[in-house]
C-alpha cells in the first residue's frame, strides 16, 4: 500500500502479523515492531528498544488519519492502491479477472454482495482488513457473482481466491 504523510510517500507492505508483532517492509527495508490498540485509538508501538505511544484519529472513509504523538502531528493518508492500478490500467484492453484473491494476508471485514448479484464497475465486492486497517476490493468491469469462497471474520492468506465472478459478455 502506499502511505502518504506530509509530502513523503512510502511503499508498506504487510509480511507477517502474529498478535502484537508485525513485520512489514517500509521502502523495501525490513521492519518489526510490536503494536498494541486501545479502543480509545491509541496505540503502543515498540521498535528497537523504543516506545512510542500514538492517537490515531480516523478520517472520513478510512483511508486518512491524524496522528498524534508527544508534540507532533502528522496527517496520513492511505492510498487504495489496488483502486490507483485499476484507474491508471482502465484505458488498457485488460479486463476484470474471472475472481478476486487477496492481495496480502488479512481478515475479511464485509462481503456487501450475494451470489448472483449483478455488479457494476467500482463496485466493492469485499472488503480485507491489514495491520488495522481496511481496504475495499472493487471490480473493474461489469459481472456477475458466481460465487463466494469465505466468510465475514475468516483470515486469509497472500493470493488466496475470494469470489469467483462471471464476467459479462458484453464490450
Amino acid at each position: 500500500m502506499e502511505i502518504h504523510i506530509g509530502d513523503r510517500v512510502a511503499d508498506v507492505t504487510l509480511v507477517s502479523k502474529e498478535g502484537n508483532r508485525v513485520e512489514l517492509t517500509i521502502d523495501g527495508k525490513p521492519v518489526v515492531v510490536d503494536i498494541v490498540m486501545a479502543e480509545n485509538g491509541s496505540c503502543s508501538i515498540l521498535h528497537d528498544g523504543n516506545s512510542y505511544n500514538a492517537e490515531l484519529i480516523r478520517g472520513e472513509g478510512g483511508k486518512s488519519y491524524d496522528v498524534n504523538m508527544f508534540y507532533r502531528s502528522y496527517h496520513v493518508d492511505v492510498v487504495d492502491t489496488q483502486a490507483k492500478y485499476l484507474h491508471l490500467r482502465k484505458d488498457s484492453s485488460e479486463r476484470q479477472s474471472d475472481k478476486i484473491v487477496a492481495p496480502m494476508p488479512g481478515k475479511v471485514v464485509s462481503i456487501p454482495v450475494a451470489v448472483g448479484d449483478r455488479l457494476k464497475a467500482g463496485d466493492i465486492a469485499v472488503v480485507l482488513e491489514a495491520m488495522k486497517m481496511q481496504s475495499n476490493y472493487k471490480v473493474n468491469s461489469d459481472c456477475t457473482v458466481r460465487s463466494i469462497l469465505v466468510a465475514e471474520g475468516d483470515s486469509v492468506q497472500d493470493n488466496q481466491t475470494l469470489i469467483e465472478l462471471d464476467l459479462s459478455k458484453e464490450e
